[in-house]
């Protein structure tokens, strides 16, 4: 008697589906809002003086298990043209690179980051039609400048010493650019 009834059965669960109204994505036309913890595009974060985060120590290139991360960093002393640093530490990242051909959005670089420079974002449309465009250098991964902050290189404006940035203290406010101010 089952072997009659497992094909109605079977065909039951058709014909349910068949009358069923049918959601329909309106996707590029109507953007649905990702989860808090979703892993997108990534993020070089800055300090709220405009300093980068990140200081060249190529943790992240370490941790990556698809190697699509390359850094290469660099000194980041004072030149004697006063041109000043990039980031608080002795060194920054002179060259940041993710390739999105192999990144496989895990956020273990993420986890890596001794300065929390790396962040990842809710920006989940990475698609391209040339490859060469899906290889992120620094400028397009650095956040971008908000008010008050300035483009490095410039003198730490936080504090004198670069472990008050690491530990996160309560520091004293910027120096306000009175081109900027907008109070009454």
């Amino acid at each position: 008697m089952s072997a009659l009834w497992d094909p109605v059965a079977g065909f039951g669960v058709t014909f349910r589906t068949m009358f069923r109204k049918t959601v329909t994505e309106q996707y590029p036309f109507e953007k649905v809002p990702t989860a808090p913890r979703f892993h997108g595009r990534h993020q070089l974060n800055r300090w709220p003086d405009g300093l980068e985060k990140c200081i060249g120590c190529e943790l992240c290139a370490w941790a990556c298990p698809a190697d699509a991360i390359y850094v290469e960093g660099a000194s980041n002393i004072d030149d004697a043209d006063g041109s000043g640093r990039f980031s608080p530490g002795e060194r920054y990242g002179r060259v940041y690179q993710i390739n999105y051909l192999r990144c496989i959005l895990c956020g273990l670089c993420i986890e890596a980051c001794p300065t929390r420079a790396l962040t990842m974002t809710n920006e989940y449309e990475l698609a391209d039609d040339n490859r060469a465009d899906l290889i992120y250098e620094k400028q397009d991964l650095l956040a971008p400048l908000l008010p008050g902050m300035l483009e490095p290189p410039h003198d730490m404006l936080i504090s004198d010493d670069h472990h008050d940035y690491y530990a996160g203290k309560t520091l004293p406010r910027l120096p306000r650019d009175p081109a900027q101010d907008t109070r009454p």
